[in-house]
């Protein structure tokens, strides 16, 4: 691996890449699977050694840019390659399809992307986030599919609509700008429309339609509607995680998906407690219990090798 693409991975993974850096590293990890364990062996190092500084009460790590101390890391990380990949289960990250037409994009932990699609359509992911979208769109519509939030500012275009499949729903559009959340692994999903119109169409067809400034999400199976109360929660897309008078038990909740760590909590007075502030999402899970920290009591304990964080 070249210095230059050992500097830029560091930026990267420190939360200080340019929008235009960031597209550089993804199209990196996407042209192999080696890039893509490099990548990972880098990350986890980096993660292990900021939780061994937090412990010793220092100051978050940096990525030093010296010559000498990347070497270090990078040689360790070779050493570490097969047991981080089998950790992580990270050989999908970033995958493109060998299907030509079809392209997929993944955004890891703590990080966030942007990428326009060939109509013009612009698309930010949030953390965790995988969208698979084709080259061209060649069809009768323009289909994308989610898993995981997505920001979407879509071109117009009456004759060919743009439709977002999730795996509970899919949301068709003509052209709008709105925002989805449809994690798998949480089952959750909502749909907030900013400006246009959508359409959110369940399983068996049912519609439901959408306008500005509301939003319709899924509870114990059933399909509510109501208005946008919190627009800050869109200032994820400057890298921005936003709560306004929130439990603790749902900020836990979106801490494990965006930085994918298990949270234990045997503190269950804890939960019921709310909150309400921002957070840059490149400072981690960590620096969001700290500042709770300050206005909750509590301790936590970190299992590293098993990336779980225990509340007590």
């Amino acid at each position: 691996m070249k210095n230059t693409m050992i500097n830029l991975l560091q930026k990267y993974i420190c939360g200080d890449a340019s929008d235009d850096e960031k597209m550089k590293v993804i199209r990196w990890i996407n042209a192999s699977q080696e890039n893509r364990r490099e990548y990972m062996a880098l990350r986890k190092i980096y993660d292990i050694q900021l939780w061994n500084d937090a412990a010793n009460e220092e100051k978050p790590l940096k990525l030093s840019s010296s010559k000498n101390r990347m070497n270090i890391i990078y040689r360790e990380a070779l050493k570490l390659v097969a047991v981080f990949a089998l950790a992580f289960g990270v050989f999908q990250l970033l995958h493109f399809s060998s299907n030509d037409e079809l392209q997929s994009v993944y955004t890891p932990e703590g990080q966030r992307a942007e990428l326009t699609l060939a109509d013009g359509t612009k698309v930010w992911l949030n953390a965790k986030s995988k969208l698979t979208y084709p080259t061209n769109f060649n069809g009768r519509s323009r289909d994308v599919v989610l898993d995981g939030e997505g920001y979407f500012s879509v071109t117009k275009n009456e004759k060919k609509p743009f439709i977002v499949h999730t795996k509970q729903y899919d949301i068709r559009v003509v052209g709008t700008e709105f925002n989805v959340m449809a994690y798998q692994q949480s089952g959750f999903f909502e749909t907030s429309l900013i400006r246009g119109a959508v359409q959110v169409v369940t399983p068996h067809s049912v519609v439901y339609k959408l306008s500005p400034n509301r939003k319709i999400y899924s509870q114990n199976g059933k399909l509510y509607e109501e208005d946008i109360k919190y627009f800050d929660h869109f200032l994820w897309r400057k890298g921005l995680i936003c709560f306004n008078n929130e439990s603790v038990a749902d900020i836990i909740k979106k801490m494990e998906i965006y930085y994918d760590v298990t949270i234990i909590v045997k503190n269950n007075a804890l939960l019921n407690n709310r909150y309400t502030g921002k957070f840059r999402m490149k400072e981690g899970v960590e620096h969001v219990l700290k500042v709770l920290q300050l206005k909750h009591r509590f301790k936590y304990i970190k299992d590293e090798e098993e990336n779980i964080i225990t509340i007590i």
